[in-house]
Parts: C-alpha cells; sequence; structure tokens
C-alpha cells in the first residue's frame, strides 16, 4: 500500500475504498476551524485581564478571524477547483498551524489579533475545501449521509470547543488555547496525504480573478461594517464600510453575469432551492452564534461556572445535534426539503422563545431544554440545505459551492454575534441604569458597571473588595468610636455589593429574555420566507434528472436557464445519476 494517496479521485473507476477514513479528516479539519472561535468565548476572559485588553481589543480579537475567512472562502475555492481542493486543505492547515503557534506567542492585542487573521486565512482554505473534498469522494448515493455526519461535527466542535478550552484554562493560560491546534492540524494533514484522495476540477480554465477579489472587497466590508456598526456606533468607518460593501457587490453582480467563466454564476440564486438554501443556513446560524455568545457569559458570570463546567453544561446542544442530523435523514426522503427544513426553523425558533422565560432565578436546568430544541433544529435544517447547495453545483465548481455554503454560514454568524450582541448590551445597559437609580453609586462606577456584564460584577467586586479592608481596619482599631464607624461603612459597602451583584445578574437576565425574544421573532420571519422559497416534495425520478442536468453541465459554467432546460441538449447524453436518495427533497 502506497504511504501518500495519489490517484486523483476523478481517475477512479468506482468509489475510492477508504473514503469513510477521509471523511475522518475532513471532519476533524472542520473541527479545529469552529472550536477556534468557541473556544475563544470561555478563553476571553483570562485573555482580557493577562493582556489588559479593552472590550474594543477583545471584540476584533474575535472578529480578526472572521474577516478574513468570510471574505477569502469564494476565491480561494475556486482557486482549490483548479489547482488542487487537496492541496488547498493542506496548505490550510499549515497556515491555521502557523497563527496558532503565532497567537501562543503573542503577548499583546495587536500580535493576537494578528495571529487570529493569519489562522482566519488558514480557515478560509480549509472550510470550502473540506466540502469540495467530501462532494468529489462520495457518491450520490452515500452523499447525503457524508454531509450529515459533517454537519454534525460543526454541531459538536460548537460545544466542544468551550470544554477543551476549559479543560486546558484550568491547568495552563489562555495561551494553550491557541497551541492545542498545532498538534490536530499536523494530525489532519498527514491523515489527508495518507487517505485522501487529490482532486480538482476537469477543464483548465483561467479563474475570475477580478470575480474573486470583487467578492473578497465587498464581503469583507460587509462583515467588517456588521462588526463596527452595532459594536462601536454608526461613525466613518462603518458608514464607509456600508458603501464599499453596496458599490463592491453592484460591480461584482454586473461583472458575474457579463464574465464568461464567473467565479461564481448569481443566476443560480434566481432558484428557489438554492437560494432558500443560503437564507436558511445564514439564518440559523445567526440564532445559534448569537444565542451562543449570550448563554456562555450567562453560564459564566450570572450562575458562576468557571471555563471547563460552562463547556460541559453545552454539551447537550452537541448531542441534540446528531439526534436531528439522524433525524434528518429519516425524514428528507420521506416528507421533502420543505417540511424538513421547516421543522428544524420551527424548533429553532421554539428554543429562542424558550429562553423569554429567563430571569434573575433562572438555573441551568432552565436552558436545558433550548440547548435540545436548538440542537434537534440545528441537525435537522443544515444537513438538506448544505446539500441543497452543492448539488447545484457541477463536479467542476465544488469548491466555490463550498464556499458559498460556508460564506452563508459565516455571514448568519457575523450578523448573530453583532445584531444579537448590540441588542443584549443595549438591554443590559438599560436595565441596569433602571436596576441602580438613586443608589448613590459614582457614576463612573456605574458607567463602567453598564460597559458589560462582565464589568458590572467587576464593579461589584471592587465595592466588597472596599468592605472587606474596612472591616480589616475596624478589627485592628484600638479607638471603639472609630472601630464602630468603620464596621458601619464595611456594612454599608458590602450591602451596597450584594446589591450591585443582583442587579448585574437580574439586568443580565432580562437582557437575555429580551433579546432571545427579537431572535425568535427574526427566526419566525425568516421561517416563512424559507418556506415560501423552497420547494416542496418532488416527484419521483426528478432528484435524478436535476444531478444528471447538473452534470452534464460544460465546463464553461453556462448555467440551464428554465426557458434551455427544456431545448434538446447536444451531444452525447449524460449518464443517469445513481438512484438511491431522494435528494430533491434534501
Amino acid at each position: 500500500m502506497r504511504l501518500v494517496m495519489n490517484e486523483p479521485v476523478e481517475r477512479m473507476e468506482r468509489p475510492y475504498a477508504r473514503r469513510w477514513w477521509a471523511l475522518l479528516v475532513l471532519c476533524l479539519s472542520l473541527l479545529i476551524i469552529v472550536m477556534a472561535n468557541t473556544a475563544l468565548t470561555v478563553a476571553a476572559p483570562d485573555m482580557t485581564r493577562d493582556l489588559g485588553l479593552s472590550s474594543a481589543d477583545l471584540q476584533w480579537v474575535i472578529d480578526g478571524y472572521t474577516v478574513p475567512y468570510a471574505a477569502l472562502m469564494l476565491l480561494l475555492g475556486a482557486i482549490g477547483d483548479k489547482y488542487s481542493r487537496r492541496g488547498a486543505l493542506i496548505l490550510g492547515l499549515v497556515v491555521f498551524g502557523g497563527g496558532a503557534v503565532f497567537g501562543n506567542l503573542a503577548d499583546s492585542s495587536a500580535t493576537v489579533i494578528a495571529a487570529r487573521a493569519v489562522m482566519g486565512v488558514g480557515a478560509a482554505l480549509i472550510m470550502p475545501a473540506t466540502l469540495s473534498l467530501l462532494a468529489a469522494t462520495f457518491p450520490r448515493a452515500e452523499r447525503v449521509k457524508a454531509i450529515t455526519l459533517w454537519t454534525a461535527t460543526a454541531g459538536l466542535a460548537i460545544a466542544a470547543g468551550p470544554v477543551v478550552a476549559g479543560a486546558l484554562l484550568r491547568d495552563h493560560g489562555w495561551a494553550s488555547t491557541f497551541l492545542i491546534n498545532v498538534p490536530v492540524a499536523a494530525v489532519a494533514i498527514v491523515g489527508a496525504l495518507v487517505l485522501v484522495p487529490p482532486s480538482k476540477a476537469g477543464h483548465g480554465e483561467r479563474i475570475d480573478y477580478v470575480g474573486g477579489l470583487l467578492s473578497v472587497l465587498w464581503i469583507a466590508a460587509l462583515v467588517y461594517m456588521i462588526i463596527e456598526g452595532p459594536h462601536f456606533g454608526w461613525g466613518v468607518k462603518a458608514v464607509t464600510a456600508a458603501v464599499v460593501a453596496g458599490l463592491g457587490l453592484i460591480a461584482f453582480v454586473g461583472w458575474e453575469l457579463r464574465h464568461p467563466r464567473p467565479v461564481l454564476d448569481v443566476r443560480r440564486f434566481a432558484d428557489r432551492r438554492f437560494a432558500g438554501s443560503n437564507l436558511a443556513v445564514a439564518l440559523f446560524f445567526l440564532a445559534v452564534f448569537g444565542a451562543f455568545y449570550y448563554l456562555t457569559q450567562h453560564l459564566q458570570f450570572v450562575l458562576g461556572y468557571d471555563a471547563l463546567e460552562t463547556g460541559v453544561r453545552m454539551l447537550p446542544l452537541a448531542g441534540a445535534v446528531f439526534a436531528g442530523s439522524a433525524l434528518t435523514g429519516y425524514l428528507t426522503p420521506r416528507v421533502g426539503m420543505r417540511w424538513t427544513v421547516g421543522a428544524g426553523m420551527v424548533a429553532g425558533t421554539v428554543a429562542l422563545a424558550l429562553l423569554t422565560r429567563v430571569d434573575a432565578g433562572s438555573t441551568y436546568g432552565d436552558f436545558v431544554p433550548s440547548l435540545v430544541v436548538l440542537g434537534l433544529a440545528i441537525g435537522l435544517a443544515l444537513s438538506p440545505c448544505t446539500d441543497a447547495i452543492m448539488g447545484a453545483f457541477p463536479e467542476s465548481e465544488l469548491g466555490v459551492g463550498g464556499a458559498v455554503n460556508d460564506t452563508s454560514l459565516e455571514l448568519g454568524g457575523s450578523l448573530g454575534i453583532a445584531i444579537l450582541g448590540s441588542l443584549l448590551a443595549t438591554s443590559y445597559s438599560s436595565h441596569l441604569a433602571s436596576a441602580t437609580k438613586g443608589s448613590g453609586l459614582p457614576a463612573d462606577a456605574l458607567g463602567t458597571a453598564r460597559d458589560s456584564v462582565g464589568a458590572g460584577y467587576a464593579v461589584a467586586q471592587g465595592i466588597g473588595d472596599k468592605a472587606h479592608a474596612l472591616a480589616a481596619k475596624a478589627a485592628a482599631a484600638t479607638d471603639p468610636q472609630q472601630a464602630a464607624q468603620l464596621k458601619q461603612q464595611a456594612t454599608q459597602l458590602a450591602s451596597g455589593a450584594h446589591r450591585m451583584a443582583e442587579a448585574v445578574g437580574a439586568s443580565f437576565s432580562d437582557a437575555v429574555a429580551h433579546t432571545s425574544l427579537i431572535g425568535a421573532v427574526i427566526l419566525a420571519v425568516g421561517t416563512v420566507v424559507v418556506a415560501v422559497l423552497l420547494p416542496g416534495r418532488e416527484k419521483p425520478g426528478a432528484a435524478e434528472e436535476a444531478e444528471a442536468a447538473v452534470a452534464a453541465e460544460p465546463d464553461s459554467k453556462q448555467e440551464l436557464t428554465p426557458e434551455s432546460a427544456s431545448e434538446p441538449v447536444s451531444g452525447p447524453a449524460p449518464e443517469p445519476a445513481p438512484a438511491a436518495v431522494d435528494s430533491t427533497a434534501i
């Protein structure tokens, strides 16, 4: 047996024998790039303390990864299609691992942000490559099952990130959350060489670099605007980014419509299945990342769990994702894509609606139903949507298809953190201002407390520390009158610290409930739109015809329009796609 797998998958007469082992490598690669974001949510407090990060610094530590990740995927997916999908995966793992080493050595906010940006570039290579290699390696009859496992891995990574980071933070510093990626990336590189067959597009046409660069421009500007505006105000930077994003999108669409070989044929979005699937992915990750953003804070700050305990308590979400993924494989062929995805989106709306009951007296048990229902929703909806998006692209454009799916995912996640995070901050600040009105606390202390829930508890802790210091002085005082005065002041401060902590917890809980209501409304409206866009269950055999039509697309990327689809196609008839799974329903 050869040590390195060199036979291209396109030349194999039969399905690749070790394709399920190859899938394991692809899922491992996916795991670390999703965990890179979710692990940071529990490492952020230690990082903030050690590096003295401001709230703006911390925001860009998180989003320094997101901007290059989202902006570069489409162009890098097309490059991977042309030259080597496995090569793109391995290069991405090398870049990602290098960024992780850089992050481990970082000693300032600027170097941490730079390290995260390098990791984001690596993730932009890895993410579309995992999906394109999956689709190229698996025959159509097995692709649904493989994508289901891929989706379940993403759900696992969302919950596993905090668990791994929490375990590391018990004995090591925050830098260890970067370094843990290095051995995993190394194993994935070896696995890719040994188990994943090389693959690339069958044509040698030039890449539409102008369209690719325009996509980088407008997506980067859009993500920057999403981050900058809600968090830091709609100043010159945010408005400029909005203008650049709008003009860049117009230029991108105009260029792609006229180019003979566009990097992405935007006419695909006129197809209801394709448009609805992308919208569903974006909306789901808006809800998931937004909810994850404030749930982890509530568990850590309000309920007082440490990093590891917080991560463990997010595991019901991961288990439910696997259950939902298994269920979608049963339901979709029987009831159709619209009903399966619709059920998942309704379940997601219900999960957010359950969080509107959160109050100051809520315990972890009150969050478990929401976590379970949200996990089931992810499993139900995302697998069929991802399969529908990938199925819309011919074999020569699988990297672009993966990039489209992943860009929708990343844009949705960025919107979720930006929109719901901004609503959370505004609601928390407003509730805390009302709760502390007339408290007599200094204005600067109240202003600091209103900045975030972490800052609020820090202010309460500071007041409590002053109370302890005065109590110690009272115990050491020799003058009884002075000791009584100091003791009275200490008692008053201790009471004030307790009231402040209660006000912070209650205000944040109310903010979670309010933000969840807005998120539920957004997802409910989106559910209706997606249900209208997605087609119902199609007639038996239609899936095979659609698959054959996509496979028959010439390498010139000429699209089958509704008018041309009914016309006879010249040339040899395409081979029928394998008939096993009703892929029209997914």
